[in-house]
């Protein structure tokens, strides 16, 4: 009973995390309603499958997978070449589900000539605590729009969204710190349920969409084989890098968490990323988003208290058997975005204590905070540079290759 409840949240919480961003991108490429289940579909499809490939043949630890938020950028930026580089919506997708390919063909080298373990090694406690304030601080403006219900189309904040969500926040702090071990191991499922009963209440959650079938298999290649041209493979190459840092982070971070002061285990990190090149590869042949191992799961596990791999395990299957549903996928796309938002802004406010403990673990720690706000300073602004660089890249390679 126990490992059902546990599994369920895992479910839940891994849809509600990786249930926006298919569809912001849907949107982007103006997909039909049909074209946006069946993306929806595939790509939470993929995120469970991942997530179960890593729990049994990876790094083995229990970190969800979510849509890689660089894949997310770089899906956006292609949107705007529609109609200049690429003559369809389809032409660009064609070329993302390719560099997809790319990235996890490049992952799986990274992984066997060992440059991911190298790089494990320059993961000092202070670097850690730097990775994650920036991602905090980065994330933490798309949480306040998301539980204010600002957005694209709507610009201003909606009051009874802000109110609600910050009871839900309130919520969620109360179950995950209460003194009755049954309500903080399934607080987040309880936060989620107490939400969505409030928005349904309220009139603010969303509609559940009709079905048009009671069982589906994810296709592969729905957007037509991939292409590859040198804009595309040179932004995969960038991006994986990147992706290697993430993975990176988050084994050493839950590792920590799980394993407490055990020695770690440099195996780890080769499997990792050997799954995580079949999870790119997953990603671009079934015409989805790439996954990557989301650092906010230590901020779950730290919340829920439960560090077994066994619910863990059970939620991917989970969230893979209910994306055959449609029906039962419809109801679970309808939960409110700004519940998901308070939900995960409570969990990733825990990393802000990790990243204090990872800096505590230098014996000169106090002599190491002027360092690590430079270094957060630095990194901060040079996200704009990165993003800029990105651009730049992108639309330069890209445009040789048009000529």
């Amino acid at each position: 009973m126990k490992m059902g409840i546990a599994g369920l949240q895992w479910m839940i919480f891994m849809i509600a995390a990786g249930i926006v961003a298919p569809i912001a991108i849907a949107d982007l490429y103006q997909l039909s309603p049909v074209e946006t289940a069946g993306f929806m579909q595939r790509t939470i499809f993929v995120l469970g499958a991942a997530g179960l490939l890593q729990g049994l043949l990876g790094h083995r630890l229990p970190i969800h997978e979510g849509p890689a938020g660089l894949w997310w950028s770089v899906f956006t930026i292609y949107a705007g070449f529609i109609g200049v580089l690429y003559t369809s919506n389809i032409d660009a997708l064609q070329a993302l589900s390719g560099g997809l390919l790319v990235s996890g063909a490049f992952f799986i080298i990274l992984a066997v000539t060992g440059f991911i373990g190298v790089l494990a090694k320059l993961f000092t406690p202070t670097v850690t605590f730097v990775y994650l304030m920036l991602l905090v601080l980065q994330l933490s403006g798309s949480f306040i729009q998301g539980m204010f219900g600002i957005s694209a189309d709507h610009l201003l904040m909606d009051p009874w969204m802000a109110l609600l969500s910050m009871i839900v926040v309130i919520a969620a702090y109360a179950f995950g710190r209460s003194k009755m071990m049954w309500l903080r191991q399934y607080s987040v499922i309880f936060s989620l349920i107490l939400g969505w009963g409030l928005f349904l209440i309220a009139g603010k959650a969303p509609s559940i969409g009709e079905a048009h079938s009671w069982f589906s298999l994810p296709e592969l290649f729905v957007f037509g084989m991939p292409t590859f041209d040198s804009g595309v493979i040179t932004t995969a190459i960038f991006i994986t890098l990147l992706l290697i840092t993430n993975l990176v982070a988050s084994v050493r971070l839950m590792e920590g968490i799980v394993a407490g002061n055990r020695p770690s285990d440099p195996k780890k990190y080769k499997r990792g990323g050997l799954i995580s090149g079949v999870n790119q590869l997953l990603g671009g042949g079934f015409s989805a988003i790439g996954p990557v191992p989301i650092s906010g799961a230590a901020g779950f596990v730290t919340q829920t208290g439960q560090k077994s791999i066994k619910p863990f395990l059970l939620g991917c299957l989970l969230v893979i058997g209910i994306t055959l549903f449609p029906p039962v996928m419809n109801i679970m796309s309808a939960l409110p975005a700004p519940v998901g938002y308070a939900v995960t802004f409570v969990i990733f406010s825990n990393m802000v204590v990790m990243a204090l403990k990872e800096l505590k673990k230098n014996h000169s720690w106090r002599g190491k905070c002027l360092s690590c706000y430079w270094n957060i300073n630095d990194g901060w602004c040079g996200c704009d540079v990165l993003v800029s660089f990105c651009y730049k890249r992108i639309a330069s390679s890209s445009h040789r290759c048009s000529k």
